[in-house]
């Protein structure tokens, strides 16, 4: 599978060219247009892994329940993927390993790749994010998408990133809920609330925008729809 990154960064799409014997798997509705010889099946669950648990599973994770499976049965194929929010993408190559991604930031990934939910435990409750992440685990090409622009961020000892600007980071590392100020009270006055502190060594990707924030944003200017 090759991919490549188009129109980075602030409103990307991803090319994904196949091979004969090659497949891609990616979230509903991420495909932009193919070209003619892409066959596409859209199941609950990876191929030949898992079943409608590990679906409903993704979408308390936030992402669709149903999952598109691209491959050509002769010759050469693309497909041409993009997100709902504007912003960056990301290609990542897993060896052997897992990557924790949040619930939204997932777009596509080779055979390889195992798609499961990775549950941080009761600590994530209180976030006021999401409360689940996806553990993309084992080997292979992936793609991750961000609202805004992409960033990583190399943690050696303890690091602070708000909640709403996690993309994705390294199983190496753990992390707690905290504060962001020095009192809860200054925390939520500061428009900061919660955040999360990263211990350990690996790598946060970060996203320069928070859904939420912009979510909030536009809700004064959105008018209701009538019958």
């Amino acid at each position: 599978m090759d991919i490549e990154l188009l129109h980075r960064p602030g409103n990307a799409a991803a090319r994904i060219t196949l091979k004969e014997g090659e497949s891609c798997t990616a979230e509903a509705g991420a495909m932009i247009a193919m070209s003619g010889n892409m066959g596409i099946e859209t199941t609950t669950h990876k191929r030949g892994k898992g079943g409608l648990l590990k679906a409903v599973k993704r979408m308390v994770a936030g992402e669709s329940l149903f999952l598109n499976h691209f491959s050509v049965p002769s010759g050469e194929g693309e497909v041409i993927m993009g997100t709902t929010l504007s912003g960056d993408m990301m290609e990542y190559e897993l060896d052997n390993e897992s990557l924790i991604v949040q619930g939204g930031s997932f777009m596509c990934c080779e055979s390889g790749v195992e798609i499961d939910l990775g549950w941080q435990g009761f600590k994530s409750l209180f976030s006021g994010e999401s409360v689940f992440w996806l553990n993309l685990k084992g080997s292979g090409k992936l793609v991750v998408s961000s609202f805004g622009a992409i960033y990583p961020v190399e943690v050696d000892g303890e690091y602070i990133v708000d909640t709403g600007h996690i993309v994705a980071f390294n199983e190496t590392l753990d992390f707690s809920i905290t504060k962001a100020g020095s009192s809860w009270l200054q925390s939520f006055l500061g428009g900061e609330g919660m955040v999360c502190k990263f211990k350990g060594k690996g790598t946060v990707w970060c996203q320069s925008h928070n859904p939420s924030s912009f979510g909030w944003a536009m809700s004064p200017g959105l008018k209701q729809r009538r019958a």
